[in-house]
């Protein structure tokens, strides 16, 4: 509390907010919030190096992993010792409070310590802390014990989400317990448990990943853990997930009648652009000379102007407008489609080859020792892993594609045989 204005400039969210799932009664936003940027000072680091002996982190006292990405900043200070500042950002707690969280300083250095840190820096020299700030250590369950639906597999009817799984917290929690909580419910119902892709959500690649490998640190997920992340995009997420929502009864027929319509404007406003053809006759050289544009040769569409780089939907509606306002969310979506068929017809394609092996299930009491040719290493992780699926078996560590390639034979010739 009680902070002054920092000397930087602020930082705002979108504007407007881009939701990521459609909000059909929302027809106005309140006026933003910004974050503030700060930056720690030499005094602030001066603080920290007399006080590192009373640190938790580095005393001994807590001996477990933390996550990569999330250092303490007693920990940035040690590491980065040659850096005179670290970025903090001030975060507003909400519209009610004068709370400000600060985002980078997260310690677990003495209370007195914490308040001489603080108060170093000059956007809080007249701060008041609310709580003070701590560190924990906490034990996991290795989360190789779980089915990809996030049930134990020794104990039926327990299922497991958060950071006992091994994950840091927030986004990676609660994606877990939204998982679980479905799940548990599916299984009370009698109902088939519900599990998301690698190619449909970063949810599914979460779970995957760590159901199917080893884990020495807390996992975070990130972008770069999906191979198909040029369709896990956030503006195609309600038409990516809302079916699958909306089977496991989580979401209102209104809203998936939303998101479908949502699908078929789409698809009527691609075959619309494709069916447009542009001429230089009817004044489109002017139109696109007016956005600075070059003309648009003779005998193409409205579709094929698209997929130039320049072009947006500003120009669109200027040389071939549809014939009544597009949904909300439509135009940029056909954009992005237009823009990159290419690229997402060639990551469909590789889905489709993998599906065929991803899909196809091991039996969960399928004998590896049995397997003659699979090296050792192969045969003591599928055993311990025991994974569902052949696509499961293919990202274990230690796993090669030789060793597929015969695990491949023997659930053909065990087939053959039922």
């Amino acid at each position: 509390e009680n902070t002054e204005n920092p000397p930087e400039i602020p930082h705002f969210l979108n504007r407007p907010p881009h939701p990521v799932f459609p909000i059909p009664r929302q027809t106005g936003w309140r006026p933003q919030m910004p974050c503030y940027l700060i930056h720690t000072q030499p005094e602030t680091h001066n603080v920290i190096r007399a006080n590192l002996e009373r640190a938790p982190l580095f005393t001994g006292i807590i001996e477990g992993t933390g996550p990569r990405y999330c250092p303490s900043i007693e920990d940035k200070i040690v590491r980065f010792a040659h850096k005179e500042s670290h970025q903090l950002f001030l975060e507003p707690e909400g519209w009610q409070t004068t709370e400000v969280y600060v985002q980078g300083a997260n310690t677990s250095l003495p209370e007195d310590t914490q308040w001489a840190m603080i108060r170093s820096i000059p956007a809080l020299r007249n701060a008041e802390i609310m709580r003070i700030g701590y560190a924990i250590e906490y034990d996991y369950v290795p989360p190789d014990q779980l089915h990809a639906w996030l049930e134990t597999k020794h104990v039926e009817g327990l299922f497991h989400a958060g950071q006992i799984n091994g994950t840091t917290g927030y986004e990676e929690a609660g994606a877990q317990g939204l998982m679980a909580g479905l799940n548990a419910a599916l299984k009370v119902q009698g109902r088939p448990p519900l599990t998301i892709g690698r190619d449909q959500g970063y949810i599914g690649v979460l779970i995957d990943d760590l159901v199917t490998m080893e884990h020495t640190e807390p996992y975070r997920q990130m972008t770069s853990r999906a191979e198909y992340r040029l369709l896990l995009r956030q503006d195609n997420a309600d038409l990516r997930l809302t079916p699958l929502g909306y089977r496991a009864g989580l979401v209102s027929r209104a809203r998936y009648d939303a998101v479908e319509a949502k699908r078929q404007a789409i698809a009527a406003e691609i075959e619309r652009l494709e069916k447009t053809n542009l001429s230089g006759s009817n004044g489109t050289a002017e139109q696109l000379a007016a956005f600075g544009l070059s003309p648009a040769r003779n005998g193409i569409n409205a579709r094929q102007l698209l997929r130039r780089p320049e072009v947006d939907y500003r120009v669109i509606n200027a040389v071939a407008p549809p014939p009544a306002p597009l949904l909300p969310g439509v135009a940029e979506q056909v954009s992005i489609e237009t823009k990159f068929e290419g690229y997402i017809a060639k990551q469909l394609q590789q889905i489709e080859r993998l599906k065929r092996l991803e899909n196809k299930p091991i039996p969960p009491d399928f004998n590896y020792q049995s397997i003659a040719g699979l090296r050792n290493e192969a045969r003591q992780k599928l055993s311990h892993f025991k994974p569902a699926t052949v696509g499961q078996a293919g990202r274990i560590a230690g796993v090669n594609p030789a060793d597929i390639s015969i695990l491949l034979v023997h659930l053909e010739r065990q087939k053959a045989k039922s």
